[in-house]
C-alpha cells in the first residue's frame, strides 16, 4: 500500500475516533440525541469547509505553478533566441513543482548570462571607442540593442585586443621618434615653433593622435631634423679635418660624408665619426696646435718674403719697412727651431702610436721640406 493511502486511512480513523469521542462527551453531559446529531452535523461542516479551503489553496498553488511554467517557457524561448543558445528541454517525466523550479532556475541563469554579455559588450565598446579615437580608425560595426552571441563577443574581444597591440606598437614608435626628435632639436638648439612640433614635444604622449598621417608626418619631421643634424656634423667634421690636417684621401675614407640618402643609420655613422674625431683631436691637441702655429708662421714668413721682393715697398712711409724686416728675420730664425721641436715631438708621438704622423697626407718632414723647396 502506498504511503498516501496509509495516510488517508489513518485520517479517516482519526476523524472517526474524534467523532466517537465527541459523542461520548455529549452523552456524559446529557445532551439529547437530536442535539448531538446537530452538533455532529456542525463538526462535519467545519471539517468539510477546512478541507475545501485546503483544496482551494493547493489548486491555486497548482494554477500559479502552471502559469509560472508558461511564463518561464515563453521568456526562455525569447532569451535563448537572443543569446543564440539551445532551448531548455525537460529531462524525462517531471512534477509540476520540479518543472517550475527548473525553468525558473534556467531563466535566472540565462538572464544573468544576458546581463554579463551586455555589460561586457558595453565595456568593449567603450574601450574600442577610446582606442579608435587615439588611432583615428573607424569603429567596429556592432548592434548595441541586441545581445551578442559568444562568437560575436569573442570576435569583438579579438578586435579590441588587436587595437591595443596596434596602439602599443604605435605608442612605442611615437615615443622612439619623439625621443630622437628632441635629441635632434637639442643638438640643433632648435625650439619647437610649429603647432605640430609643439604637440609632439610639449604635449603629453597620450594626447597625441596616432593616426597613419600623424606618424608619417612625424617621420618626415625626424628625417628633416636628422638631415640638418648631419649637415651640422659635416660642417664640424670639415673643421676638425682641417685642424687635424687631413688630406683629401683621408677625408674620403669616411664615405658616408658624401652620401645623399639621409637616414637614421647615416646619422649614427656621422655621430660615431665626430665623437671619434673630437676625441682624436683633444688627445693630440697640443701637437696639432704646434703644426698650426708652424703653418701660420710659415704663411706670415712667405708674406714678408713676397713684400721683400716687391720694389714698391721702398715707397712705404712711417717706418713699417724696418718693422717688417725685423719680423721677417725673426721668423726666419724661429721656423727651423720650431720645425726641430715639432720633429722631436712627432717622432716621440709616432713611437707611442706606432704609426706615421701626416700633414695633409704627407710625413711631417716631407711636408716641411716641400714647403722650403717651394719657397
Amino acid at each position: 500500500m502506498r504511503r498516501s493511502e496509509v495516510l488517508a486511512e489513518e485520517s479517516i480513523v482519526c476523524l472517526q475516533k474524534a467523532l466517537n469521542h465527541l459523542q461520548e462527551i455529549w452523552e456524559l453531559i446529557g445532551i439529547p440525541k437530536d442535539q448531538g446529531l446537530q452538533r455532529t452535523e456542525v463538526a462535519k461542516k467545519d471539517i468539510k469547509d477546512l478541507l475545501d479551503m485546503m483544496i482551494a489553496e493547493e489548486e491555486s498553488l497548482m494554477e500559479r505553478l502552471i502559469k509560472s511554467i508558461s511564463t518561464c517557457q515563453k521568456e526562455l524561448k525569447i532569451l535563448c533566441s537572443e543569446l543564440h543558445v539551445e532551448l531548455f528541454q525537460e529531462e524525462g517525466e517531471m512534477t509540476i513543482f520540479q518543472l517550475e523550479k527548473d525553468l525558473c532556475t534556467q531563466v535566472e541563469l540565462i538572464q544573468k548570462q544576458k546581463k554579463e554579455r551586455k555589460q561586457e559588450l558595453m565595456l568593449l565598446q567603450e574601450q574600442e571607442q577610446e582606442l579608435c579615437e587615439i588611432l583615428c580608425m573607424p569603429h567596429y560595426d556592432t548592434d548595441s540593442t541586441s545581445v551578442p552571441s559568444l562568437e560575436e563577443l569573442n570576435q569583438f574581444r579579438q578586435h579590441v585586443a588587436t587595437l591595443r597591440k596596434t596602439k602599443a606598437s604605435k605608442c612605442e614608435e611615437f615615443v622612439n621618434i619623439k625621443r630622437q626628435i628632441i635629441l635632434c632639436m637639442e643638438e640643433l638648439d632648435h625650439t619647437p615653433d610649429t603647432s605640430f612640433e609643439k604637440d609632439v614635444v610639449c604635449e603629453a604622449e597620450d594626447a597625441f593622435y596616432l593616426s597613419l598621417e600623424n606618424i608619417a608626418t612625424l617621420q618626415k619631421l625626424l628625417r628633416q631634423l636628422e638631415m640638418k643634424v648631419i649637415e651640422a656634423i659635416q660642417v664640424e667634421l670639415a673643421r676638425y679635418w682641417d685642424q687635424c690636417f687631413y688630406s683629401q684621401e683621408q677625408r674620403q675614407v669616411f664615405a658616408s660624408y658624401y652620401a645623399e640618402d639621409y637616414t637614421e643609420n647615416l646619422l649614427q655613422l656621422h655621430d660615431a665619426e665626430i665623437v671619434w674625431l673630437r676625441n682624436y683631436y683633444e688627445v693630440h691637441k697640443e701637437l696639432f696646435e704646434g703644426v698650426q702655429k708652424l703653418e701660420e708662421s710659415w704663411r706670415l714668413f712667405l708674406e714678408f718674403e713676397r713684400k721683400a721682393s716687391d720694389p714698391s715697398r721702398f715707397t712705404n712711409q712711417g717706418g713699417n719697412l724696418l718693422k717688417e724686416e725685423k719680423q721677417r728675420a725673426k721668423l726666419q730664425k724661429m721656423l727651423p727651431k720650431l720645425e726641430e721641436e715639432l720633429k722631436a715631438w712627432i717622432e716621440m708621438w709616432e713611437q707611442v702610436q706606432s704609426k706615421t704622423f701626416v700633414v695633409t697626407g704627407q710625413k711631417f718632414m716631407e711636408y716641411v721640406t716641400e714647403q722650403w723647396e717651394m719657397h
